[in-house]
């Protein structure tokens, strides 16, 4: 139904005011009586044999949310009954910020892709707070964190840190993002100076909670080899819990919509079924050079249960979708979920 009704009505609006509009209409639809036993019946697959533990948590499902659709945590208790088995809200700064100029958001049905150039659009990470202890579900939630555009690099940290400290008590994990190609500057934060003192002096606050959150590092799926090697050293001197693979890309090679029309849509990160094949690669080469303690979070281009499952078969031990679940509906959380069941 997805597919065949909703997803044509959805694609002739346009990509930002349609996601705003359906998370609207989600919100109207769960205040209906059995709104939510009925979706919950439709989607939710519960079965032990689906259960991971990962860092200390127990996710019912290896199937989450990726963060860049509920940036500000409004739609937790919904998106719940879709049968995700955690959410990754965010990114989020400490000050507001409107984001890039419009339009920003662009689909290529052709290649069943993406490209954003959001630039960090949030509410700021204190409206987050509020909303995330308003919240009625358990879900496991990840804090994606980030710095605004107007902070230098040099005072990235403090942005970092404050993102962290507001959300220490109201999420399970935290994920801090230097790989979006959309803050100018930010993927330099990726250099292994640059980022191992910014991962250190997080993990350094961490030490001091009451009790130390899980913190994992998202990564570009632009890194070379050399690159990589230096994650992976990183990783380990500052005692990641884990790494998510792989962010957007600023690629764009092999697809099949017109160049001109690519070209008409500007800079940003790619996303979708260009990204299903090399996000693997990614993960793979992760896992053979990580210690097993380092977890892998495994996104970029899950269209279907079979690209969901080569991603955990190759290390992954989560899966997260995104451009995924705006082409083929909630009922792809379902589907990974049985595929894994054998069902």
């Amino acid at each position: 139904m997805y597919k065949s009704l909703i997803r044509p009505l959805l694609f002739k609006l346009d990509p930002e005011k349609v996601h705003y509009l359906t998370a609207d209409a989600l919100k109207a639809a769960y205040s209906l009586p059995l709104s939510k036993s009925i979706s919950s019946s439709m989607f939710q697959v519960q079965d032990k044999r689906l259960e991971r533990e990962l860092f200390g948590l127990k996710f019912p499902n290896p199937v989450g949310l990726a963060a860049g659709f509920d940036k500000d945590a409004r739609l937790i208790d919904e998106f719940e009954n879709f049968g995700f088995g955690f959410i990754e809200i965010g990114t989020l700064t400490p000050k507001p910020q409107e984001g890039n100029p419009k339009p920003r958001l662009f689909r290529l049905p052709q290649d069943q892709a993406i490209i954003n150039r959001m630039g960090f659009n949030n509410e700021g990470v204190d409206a987050a707070v509020v909303r995330l202890r308003q919240r009625k579900s358990n879900i496991i939630v990840g804090g994606n964190i980030g710095k605004n555009k107007v902070t230098p690099n040099e005072e990235a940290t403090s942005d970092y840190l404050y993102c962290f400290k507001a959300l220490y008590d109201v999420v399970d994990y935290f994920v801090v993002n230097v790989s979006s190609p959309n803050t100018p500057d930010l993927r330099a934060l990726q250099e292994k100076e640059p980022l191992k003192q910014l991962l250190l002096t997080l993990q350094e606050q961490n030490a001091k909670m009451v009790k130390p959150k899980p913190l994992l590092l998202k990564i570009a799926p632009d890194l070379n080899e050399g690159q990589l090697n230096d994650i992976i050293e990183i990783a380990i001197e500052a005692k990641l819990s884990g790494i998510i693979a792989a962010n957007t890309t600023i690629s764009r090679e092999g697809l099949n919509t017109a160049a001109t029309r690519v070209t008409e849509m500007g800079a940003g990160g790619l996303s979708g079924k260009p990204l299903t094949k090399h996000s693997t690669e990614i993960i793979r080469y992760l896992r053979k050079h990580l210690p097993q303690e380092v977890k892998l979070i495994g996104v970029g281009g899950i269209m279907t249960p079979e690209d969901a499952i080569k991603k955990l078969e190759a290390g992954a031990d989560l899966v997260q979708l995104y451009t995924g679940f705006i082409y083929e509906g909630p009922s792809l959380i379902s589907r990974i979920n049985k595929k894994l069941l054998g069902k």
